[in-house]
């Protein structure tokens, strides 16, 4: 290929790739998704807002929403229920647990003399335990997480209400332009009867919205003319 066929090649891409950005739909899309990523924020935000009303005196709220189901295996049965540290427990029994799994481990002597390994063993505890509103659950354990079907359930609603909502209206304002088109082309054919198209024959398609505005156009246009 000829260093020439190449720069016109190129210079067919580039014209190819302008065409396709400044096409109408193509920009729609952008914007949608720009406004589309706008709109999931305040989604979210109402959602949370909702939840928060919604759970109010749920300890926890709607996070502490969980069912752990009962361990099947040794894995599933925590850390050391002897001590506690089971499937669950709850938050604010945290320091108690750890203070008294460090002492199982290191002996009191060495935890009193060494306060940092009640931390070290807190720390060892958080790392395999997750918070669920006010309770712990071991990570290795199975549960239902009623919170977050809860909370996907009510975005779907909220969502469903606001679109149901911009599409009423959307359809209640092409109503009234519609209206006020009509009512336009009325006044001016009151004004100029002669230009009334005639009556539409049976079994002919009536004018759509946009011939009948394409007409005004040229009427207008014909008018300023004269």
């Amino acid at each position: 290929m000829s260093k020439k066929n190449g720069k016109a090649k190129g210079k067919g891409l580039w014209a190819e790739f302008k065409a396709f950005i400044s096409k109408g739909s193509v920009l729609d899309m952008a914007v949608g998704v720009v406004i589309g990523g706008a709109f999931s924020a305040i989604v979210t935000a109402a959602v949370n807002i909702l939840l928060s009303v919604c759970t109010w005196a749920v300890p926890g709220g709607l996070k502490g929403l969980v069912t752990v189901l009962p361990a099947l295996n040794d894995a599933q049965r925590g850390m050391d229920a002897a001590i506690g540290l089971g499937q669950s427990f709850e938050a604010a029994n945290l320091q108690g647990l750890a203070e008294g799994l460090a002492k199982q481990t290191y002996g009191e002597v060495t935890v009193l003399a060494n306060p940092n390994l009640i931390e070290s063993i807190k720390t060892t505890i958080l790392s395999k335990y997750t918070l669920h509103g006010t309770v712990y659950t071991y990570n290795m354990s199975s549960i239902i997480d009623w919170g977050t079907l809860i909370n996907a359930v009510i975005s779907f609603i909220i969502i469903a209400l606001v679109l149901f909502a911009i599409v009423k209206t959307a359809a209640v304002l092409r109503a009234k332009k519609a209206e006020a088109d009509a009512k336009m082309l009325e006044a001016y054919y009151k004004k100029h009867p002669e230009e009334r198209p005639a009556p539409v024959e049976p079994g002919k398609p009536e004018p759509t919205e946009k011939e009948i505005l394409g007409e005004i156009r040229d009427l207008l246009k014909a008018q300023a003319q004269k």
